[in-house]
């Protein structure tokens, strides 16, 4: 029998973990947010609860998907949510969600992003490990 203290499988809801403004130098020749910076900071944003699991050092093995709903504009206030959707011996994969707070005269909220990515727990020489050891 499994100790529930200690599973691998946390029962972990959507949680807030970066909260970011893009700045002027972040857009490209359209005046939106260039995709690559977002995609950077969605990587940021989804290795956080990995590496809270972990209780170490993570890498980015995979990125099974990756929406852009809407453009982002300078001046919006990008929120990044994530949650643990799998748990496996040497790696987790999360949902990350990015909204976006716009126009403070008539505020609204937006979801801009979403995607689904893959961290594996890694030790100090960069080579796999089980979530049970120590990087």
């Amino acid at each position: 029998m499994t100790d529930p203290s200690n599973s691998l499988t946390p029962a972990m809801p959507r949680e807030l973990v970066l909260r970011v403004m893009p700045m002027p130098a972040d857009a490209n020749h359209n005046g939106d947010v260039f995709g690559g910076w977002i995609m950077a900071q969605v990587d940021i944003a989804g290795s956080i609860l990995p590496a809270r699991i972990s209780k170490g050092r993570v890498a980015t093995v995979a990125v099974k998907e990756f929406l852009f709903k809407q453009p982002v504009s300078i001046g919006d206030l990008l929120s990044f949510y994530s949650q643990v959707t799998r748990v496996g011996r040497t790696s987790i994969t999360v949902q990350v969600e990015v909204v976006a707070e716009r126009n403070p005269a008539n505020p609204e909220v937006v979801k801009v992003t979403e995607a689904q990515l893959t961290y594996v727990a890694i030790d100090h020489q960069g080579k796999p490990r089980q979530f049970n050891q120590t990087s």
